[in-house]
């Protein structure tokens, strides 16, 4: 091609570019406004994969490397546009629209990429995160009538042919989100002052197979007569600092206040802490619920389990450290870990959507259970520059540091969190609380216990701060 056919081919490149916009943003636009070719169909390919490439630059820096995980997965999406845009065409008896249709849909992408920049952004403001979810789905509905008037503009309305021709559009663009990538084409390169340690290194690996064992090996023992309390911590959730600087304020305060101090143990998943303390899986969980079974009084002793993480609707809880595939936990599977483990005496604090799903699982006459939300809502505060989620914050870092009750704390955060939500728009969490009736009266040996021998600091202890990593957005839909 001769200098005269690259400046006509970046001529059309510029038009379709602009043709593509025009239909995305639903303004008039002629099939005749874009420019079919073989030639085009490349270069808006090319186009589309530089100013993803320009994208991940600006939001990571430099220096830098193209992921080949990501392009991989992008690369195998244009053989299924194409062979989508083939079957379109053949089912309206023109075979000749295949290249129309690429073209046009091709066109249309840089626009979804810019808007999708945009969306990721307003999604990360504070008053928006509730609505991400909905933002996601907005989005996805906009792409797919961007795609049904591309039809249209092309060819009309043929009736059974369009529909059929639709439906497999349709399909297309559910089989290229299941296979998009979901990180960035340019990954910025970590200094090496500020570079975390990685699963993969072969030392921190190895650490990781003794290290809870060593946590455990060093609690300290119960003491005859005395109603000890001991805190497992679970921060499941690598993807965002919050869960880790949660688990660590509970604990200081948990130490301090609540006699933990010496009979505390952490499961956390977070790059800074990977040579320091053990990973938060659902096996270390059933591990360390079954060394405390075997080793506490359970007759006298009490073990409050915090966990902290996004949560599903469909009440999982995200346990998540990359590359590992981490098993996801359930209410059915905790209520089995904590029936094996012998355990009797148990607080049971979920802070994550839906976690109300948890209560009936787990309720029992020695149990107390406490969520964040009822199991058809969504809680919140797990934003990036968040030390607590909301609902922690309140029960811990506000209302058990003026009592020793967990039933009185939970009223108090229940009201907290509320007024909270209705200050700043957003729908009800409804925290929700199960209360034995044989642990009533536990309950009230610890606060008695607690009570009469502790002497209060006036100071109010900050919340820890654990920013350790330059996260890059996860999509939350609620937590």
């Amino acid at each position: 091609m001769g200098p005269s056919g690259v400046v006509t081919q970046l001529h059309s490149l510029m038009r379709n570019l602009l043709a593509g916009a025009r239909l995305a943003v639903f303004l008039p636009v002629r099939a005749l406004d874009f420019r079919a070719s073989i030639e085009q169909v490349v270069a808006l390919a090319l186009a589309c994969f530089a100013l993803w490439l320009i994208v991940g630059v600006v939001r990571q820096g430099l220096p830098g490397s193209v992921d080949l995980g990501a392009l991989t997965a992008a690369l195998a999406g244009i053989p299924l546009l194409l062979c989508g845009c083939i079957l379109a065409a053949k089912l309206l008896g023109e075979t000749g629209l295949a290249t129309a249709f690429a073209v046009v849909l091709l066109a249309c992408v840089p626009t979804f990429q810019i808007a999708g920049v945009a969306f990721d952004r307003l999604s990360d403001v504070g008053a928006l995160e509730p609505y991400a979810t909905a933002m996601d789905w907005a989005l996805l509905a906009w792409v797919f009538a961007a795609v049904a008037r591309s039809q249209y503009v092309l060819t009309g309305w043929r009736g059974r042919r369009s529909a059929l021709a639709l439906a497999v559009f349709a399909g297309l663009l559910a089989a290229l989100l299941a296979i998009s990538p979901r990180g960035e084409l340019w990954a910025a390169s970590a200094d090496d002052d500020d570079a975390q340690p990685q699963l993969t290194d072969e030392e921190v690996f190895h650490r990781q197979g003794t290290l809870l064992d060593e946590r455990l090996a060093a609690l300290a023992p119960e003491r005859r007569g005395v109603v000890d309390l001991y805190f497992v911590g679970v921060a499941a959730d690598a993807g965002q600092d919050t869960f880790f600087s949660e688990i660590e304020s509970i604990r200081e305060l948990l130490d301090e206040r609540f006699d933990t101090d010496g009979r505390s143990v952490v499961l956390i998943n977070n790059p800074a802490t990977l040579t320091e303390q053990p990973i938060a899986t659902v096996s270390n969980l059933r591990e360390t619920l079954a060394y405390l079974g075997n080793t506490i009084n359970t007759d006298e002793d009490v073990v409050l389990l915090h966990i902290t993480t996004h949560g599903s609707s469909d009440f999982e809880l995200a346990f998540d450290l990359p590359p590992l595939e981490l098993a996801q936990l359930t209410p059915s599977a905790l209520a089995r870990i904590l029936a094996d483990s012998g355990i009797k005496w148990k607080i049971i604090v979920i802070s994550a959507c839906f976690s109300g799903g948890f209560i009936e699982p787990l309720r029992d006459d020695n149990t107390l259970v406490i969520t964040a939300a009822d199991a058809f809502h969504s809680s919140f505060g797990c934003s990036y520059d968040s030390d607590y989620t909301w609902f922690s914050e309140a029960l811990y870092e506000e209302a058990l540091r003026g009592t020793f009750s967990f039933t009185e704390a939970f009223d108090a955060a229940k009201k907290a969190v509320r007024a909270r939500e209705r200050a700043e728009g957003y729908p009800p969490s409804n925290p929700q609380i199960a209360l034995g009736a044989a642990m009533r009266g536990k309950l009230a040996s610890l606060e008695k216990r607690l009570s009469s021998g502790f002497a209060p600091d006036p100071q109010r202890a900050r919340a820890i701060r654990v920013r350790t990593i330059d996260s890059s957005r996860v999509l939350v839909k609620g937590r």
